[in-house]
């Protein structure tokens, strides 16, 4: 099955053509830069620029897996979670190519796409698919889910954060620095020749729960850098490897326990933060068992991992396959 999958959650328009919810045909992504000034997403201009770049994308990905709209068995679009003028953009763009094709809609949650990104490949060699049951980290933005995936489609929630997502705290440090948009990969590039033990952060651990709690480590890393300003010259590096070596420490922490704690046989990560070597690197060295993380063109948004997760919600009528769009859709 060959699925013309469209992701518009955020900032990133991406079109895809997946095949059978796992090999790549095509994947274009258009990432915009319009919010580079802003140091953050405005959801007006977000919507505004989907609008433009989806019916040049549509056809490059098109042209890209060398077929036309006739040759595709169904359209995804994400219809949740993330901002609901962009997402509105998407979906409603899905819907009107599925209805002059004369083929099936099928609506895609968002953070499914991001687990299902760990099916896709785009060799000539089949990698072998996860094993299941697993424990799957979604990171990103906007959100933080620590949850069990027990069968395709369906998935346990053990945790999620209580304030802000780990994403967000990586922008907002970032910003903090001086640094750029989004914050993650510039933190990662400037903390590579910084000093992780320069400044011990503080964590909250929640003892007993898998929730996860950041805004707490925002607060102290303002502290720090405020009372470093003052002294001199701010040691950018030693602060952005301080501060991301907690914040991995406490995501590898409650991972690991999770996938102890429930014998599972993969661990998987998903989302923008996952890309974030250092955590990868900390979870692997926590966890026995095999860690899957998709490449990291595959971790920020894109239209491959909504077309593979409406595969497998074809494949796999677990659960509800949302038609509406909401700005809020829980994966658990």
């Amino acid at each position: 099955m060959r699925i013309l999958a469209i992701e518009t959650s955020c900032d990133e328009t991406g079109v895809a053509v997946v095949e059978d919810g796992r090999r790549i045909r095509a994947n274009v992504v258009a990432s915009q830069a319009a919010h580079q000034a802003t140091g953050g997403i405005v959801p007006e201009v977000a919507a505004r620029e989907h609008l433009r770049a989806l019916d040049p994308i549509t056809q490059q990905a098109l042209s890209d897996a060398g077929m036309e709209l006739r040759d595709v068995d169904a359209i995804a679009a994400t219809v949740g979670p993330g901002l609901i003028g962009a997402l509105l953009v998407g979906a409603n763009y899905a819907r009107g190519l599925a209805l002059a094709a004369g083929l099936p809609f099928v609506g895609v949650n968002h953070l499914e796409g991001h687990v299902y990104a760990n099916w896709l490949y785009d060799t000539e060699t089949v990698p072998p698919e996860p094993e299941l049951p697993a424990v799957v980290l979604v990171v990103s933005g906007a959100h933080s889910d620590l949850v069990l995936m027990e069968a395709h489609r369906r998935f346990r929630l053990l945790g999620r954060t209580i304030d802000d997502a780990a994403g967000e705290a990586f922008d907002k440090v970032a910003r903090l620095l001086g640094l750029g948009f989004p914050g993650g990969p510039e933190i990662e590039r400037t903390a590579k020749s910084g000093d992780a033990a320069a400044y011990p952060l503080p964590k909250a651990w929640l003892p007993d729960r898998y929730d996860f709690s950041f805004s707490g480590l925002k607060t102290a890393s303002l502290r720090l850098v405020r009372s470093l300003e003052a002294k001199g010259d701010l040691p950018v590096a030693d602060v952005a490897a301080s501060f991301q070596k907690a914040i991995t420490e406490a995501l590898a922490e409650k991972v690991a326990r999770a996938a102890a704690e429930h014998g599972v046989r993969t661990v998987m990560l998903g989302g923008g933060v996952a890309a974030n070597g250092p955590l990868r690197a900390e979870i692997q060295r926590r966890t026995s068992v095999p860690l899957r993380v998709p490449p990291p063109r595959l971790c920020t948004d894109n239209g491959a991992m909504i077309g593979a997760a409406a595969f497998f919600s074809l494949r796999h009528r677990t659960g509800e396959i949302p038609t509406l769009v909401r700005s809020s859709m829980p994966l658990a």
